[in-house]
């Protein structure tokens, strides 16, 4: 049994674990035990504060085998991406260059330093065991956050983002970096990514160039490597791009990895989540359902689930006495239920201002 909740002092190692193995190395997932403990610890306060809109909170969570007792992967929201540091990123441009004298006129794209993306909420830090890659548990794990989001929207921006690792090359560096930003740093993308995740991004901008770069002068594999992700986060991708999301204007600073974006209210799981009064029944007697993702309405013990959509004639939605226990709800308490499975992603074309 598979349960999403939030992250607790002795989820620690497991933590720690899940940062070691992550691919490629997150930024926002650092594996170092200080830096995982105050994330830990940030949650924690983050959960048990009385909030009217977001700030600085960070909320952490963890999917828990309940049947291996172990943890077996982390995800987290930032309320606010840049509430304490700029959020930066680039953003492409076209400009145009003309002259008459000479009857030329040219398009040229550019990346433009920005820190728009500062004020969504930010989807981050997600880590799986790869032994449930490719399962339902990533989903759940993926979507459970937004599960969290409609129940609470006052604590959340009213657009989400993610950022998605960018690409990398068979030695494990950027192409892009290696064409820009160790011009500035003189270090690889591998240490750079390393020292931002245990300080803070902001002190790239401090050092990155100020004015846009044009693309032309770019090597090729880093012009290729703009908005394009890494290859084990493909479907990842796929898959938020079917619960809404859509391709910005916006890259990482780093590796040029893709940033998309989405307004709360549009996304799939807002759109087709409902409450259901519970109706407590042995597993053997539920029909026959599509899979669900079910969550108690309890913040500090917060739980999602993957259950049958199985509905009474009367609108109850019915479960089994151990899901009952694990979401901690009684009959005739409320639960939040959307459906598991989404529609076919479909290629999404950029919606200009993030």
């Amino acid at each position: 049994m598979l349960v999403v909740r939030p992250a607790r002092s002795s989820d620690l190692p497991a933590l720690e674990r899940l940062a070691g193995t992550a691919t490629p190395r997150l930024t926002n997932l650092p594996a170092h035990r200080d830096r995982l403990e105050e994330r830990i610890t940030r949650s924690q306060r983050s959960f048990g504060r009385v909030v009217d809109f977001p700030e600085d909170e960070h909320y952490t969570f963890v999917l828990e085998d309940r049947e291996r007792g172990e943890v077996v992967g982390t995800a987290t929201i930032r309320a606010q991406a840049g509430a304490v540091d700029a959020y930066y990123t680039y953003r492409q441009e076209t400009l145009i260059h003309a002259s008459q004298q000479l009857n030329v006129r040219r398009e040229v794209q550019t990346l433009s330093l920005s820190h728009e993306v500062s004020e969504a909420s930010l989807l981050c830090a997600l880590s799986l065991d790869p032994r449930y890659k490719g399962t339902s548990a990533e989903s759940l794990l993926r979507r459970a956050r937004l599960m969290f989001i409609a129940q609470y929207p006052e604590r959340f921006a009213d657009l989400l983002a993610v950022a998605f690792p960018g690409f990398l090359d068979e030695s494990g560096e950027s192409p892009f970096w290696a064409s820009v930003g160790q011009h500035f740093f003189q270090r690889g993308y591998q240490e750079i990514n390393h020292i931002a995740g245990v300080r803070s991004k902001s002190f790239i901008a401090e050092v990155m160039p100020q004015f846009p770069l044009y693309l032309p002068l770019l090597t090729p594999p880093a012009r290729a490597a703009i908005g394009r992700e890494h290859p084990d986060h493909e479907a990842a991708l796929e898959e938020m791009l079917a619960e809404g999301f859509v391709r910005s204007r916006h890259v990482d600073i780093f590796d040029a990895g893709p940033v998309i974006k989405g307004e709360r209210d549009r996304l799939e799981t807002f759109r087709r989540a409902s409450w259901h009064p519970v109706r407590i029944r042995p597993a053997s007697s539920l029909p026959d359902a599509e899979p669900a993702m079910i969550a108690n309405q309890k913040l500090g013990d917060f739980r999602c689930v993957v259950a049958r959509y199985a509905l009474s004639p009367t609108g109850q939605l019915m479960l089994s006495p151990e899901h009952a226990e694990i979401l901690g709800v009684e009959e005739g308490r409320a639960v939040l239920a959307a459906p598991l499975s989404l529609p076919d992603a479909i290629d999404a074309l950029d919606e200009g201002e993030l």
